[in-house]
């Protein structure tokens, strides 16, 4: 998805591990972003090592915030049932609350229309 928007081979990388590898990241000199998705635990780590000698940019999604993607393939029915729900267990206090939701054009109505 991100070549067919248009970035260059390479330009955009996504890293994942269990903390050693993101420290790595943020701490190096030659990585001009770190963008992050997580717990805000290892979010103020990445800050810090960002921050320390490299003052690169960073962007954090911490706690939360969790987004439902819609493709146009999906089974609309099931996509509607689990995005409201997502939404509106435990009345949205959850940190894993689908508050925001992503519908592809082509079935964006009808997605509205049996959401409502």
């Amino acid at each position: 998805m991100i070549q067919e928007a248009g970035f260059p081979e390479g330009v955009v990388n996504i890293v994942s591990g269990f903390g050693d590898i993101g420290r790595h990241l943020a701490r190096h000199p030659g990585i001009d972003k770190v963008a992050f998705t997580g717990s805000s635990e290892v979010g103020y780590e990445i800050m810090r090592g960002s921050h320390d000698k490299n003052l690169k940019r960073v962007t954090l999604e911490l706690g939360g915030k969790s987004a439902n993607i819609i493709t146009k393939n999906a089974n609309i029915e099931r996509a509607c049932d689990q995005a409201t729900m997502a939404l509106f267990f435990n009345a949205g206090q959850c940190c894993v609350a689908g508050s925001r939701t992503f519908v592809h054009s082509s079935i964006y109505d009808e997605f509205v229309e049996r959401t409502a």
